[in-house]
């Protein structure tokens, strides 16, 4: 089988020689948008651009950006760049903040994808040796396909569990000696819980786990290798763009290489859209320079976080991106602060509790309300009631000194906050309801 995903000559080319294929690409792509996308094509008509005006990636900025109310907007066909006889699959995002998001794909699209997802495994020391255990959901989220591509590009033993089924999910971990574990963190966190509840920790042979989707800290991840005895690595990708493998972690975890031979990544400023210089912390953006069916340039992704080109320790040349550090549309403006899910999940965890909580958010007379909940471990949960509210009484001082603000703080039973198979629902505001 022809392994096209491990091409050392790729991964640790050049920069010199990296920025020269993204700009024969790029040049290529934006007439491929401009002859194929009415859509966009008026966008960059509407900014004065034509293809002439792009002739190497430093003429990337010149073109309009995309965001993801132009992919609303052109919802369903309107971004396609490709035929439909010649497409071969769709996905989609949830749709829970407003209509779904459509993404298409031909085959070509789909083996690269594949590719940068086998990148990934193969980064996480997997081999053909190993058994992948691909927790991610299947269907119309991107998850659970692109590990599965990648999973069987590298050659592992490909277990297509999907999410959910945590009797049947363990029962393969252990009659099949899975290896790696894809999926999100916080079903990681959910799977690491009921292993040790069941007692049978000694019956796990994982070594790795690849775990993307939603954002989890540091602590989160540490947390998770020492319950699962694993390495822990992030993978990161976007529907509009593909799905999980834009970039990943390599053994260095020093921040996500990202797929550079396929994307072009650009720091900016949230507010004014400028530019910003490598190292910068700022909104990251993409461009796809080889995909055929959905030719997003400069997409928007909203997340917060920092470029950085620096020679790894691993060899890969191509460019990290750190864990985004946040969003800059999903950020919460509590009484005009600045507030991120994961400051708090940095206080939980630093102050020994498990990543299992709910932010609410509500108005009421015009002030806004800011309250956490928080599950009890089960060794604390017997503690008396004044030494809960002792408990409280520092967690609000903790988030305090992390926020800036004062939050109240309710601690609740084990296991009352619903469990995440998907996505962690971590937020309610009832503001926008």
């Amino acid at each position: 089988m022809e392994k096209r995903y491990y091409q050392p000559e790729v991964e640790t080319a050049s920069r010199e020689q990296i920025r020269k294929w993204q700009s024969e690409r790029l040049v290529k792509q934006v007439k491929h948008a401009w002859d194929n996308v009415p859509y966009y094509r008026k966008k960059m008509e509407e900014k004065g651009v034509t293809p002439d005006d792009i002739k190497s990636v430093d003429d990337l900025h010149k073109l309009p950006f995309i965001t993801k109310a132009d992919l609303r907007d052109a919802y369903p066909y309107g971004l396609v760049g490709k035929p439909l006889s010649e497409c071969v699959r769709i996905h989609s995002t949830s749709g829970t903040t407003g209509k779904r998001v459509m993404a298409f794909y031909t085959q070509h699209d789909v083996d690269l994808w594949e590719d940068c997802c086998a990148r990934a495994i193969v980064a996480a020391g997997g081999t053909k040796e190993d058994v992948c255990h691909v927790s991610y959901g299947y269907g119309l989220f991107t998850g659970g396909a692109g590990l599965h591509g990648g999973s069987h590009k590298v050659g592992c033993l490909t277990l297509p569990m999907s999410s959910g089924n945590t009797d049947r999910q363990l029962q393969f971990m252990t009659d099949l000696g899975s290896t790696i574990l894809c999926c999100t963190p916080s079903y990681a966190a959910y799977l690491a819980e009921s292993i040790k509840e069941r007692g049978i920790k000694d019956q796990i042979k994982l070594k790795a786990g690849i775990f993307g989707a939603e954002a989890w800290s540091e602590e989160m991840r540490r947390d998770i290798e020492q319950q699962l005895g694993i390495r822990a690595y992030d993978i990161y990708g976007l529907t509009e763009i593909s799905g999980p493998g834009v970039s990943f972690e390599c053994e260095a975890q020093t921040g996500m290489h990202v797929n550079e031979d396929h994307f072009i990544a650009e720091i900016i400023d949230p507010e004014t859209g400028e530019v910003l210089p490598e190292g910068s912390k700022g909104e990251l953006v993409f461009s796809c320079i080889t995909k055929e069916a959905f030719p997003l340039l400069r997409y928007r992704t909203r997340d917060i976080c920092v470029l950085n080109s620096e020679p790894c320790p691993c060899g890969r040349t191509h460019i990290k991106m750190s864990k985004p550090m946040g969003r800059s549309d999903d950020m919460l403006i509590i009484r005009g602060v600045n507030v991120f899910p994961s400051q708090i999940e940095t206080v939980l965890l630093e102050q020994g509790y498990q990543a299992n909580y709910q932010i609410i958010v509500d108005r009421v007379n015009n002030s806004d309300t800011f309250e956490v909940m928080v599950e009890m471990t089960p060794e604390n949960f017997s503690d008396s009631l004044a030494k809960i509210a002792e408990m409280e009484k520092s967690l609000v001082s903790a988030l305090k000194a992390m926020l800036g603000i004062a939050a109240k703080v309710k601690l609740v039973a084990p296991k009352s906050i619903t469990r995440s198979e998907g996505k962690a629902v971590r937020v309610i505001d009832k503001r926008k309801i």
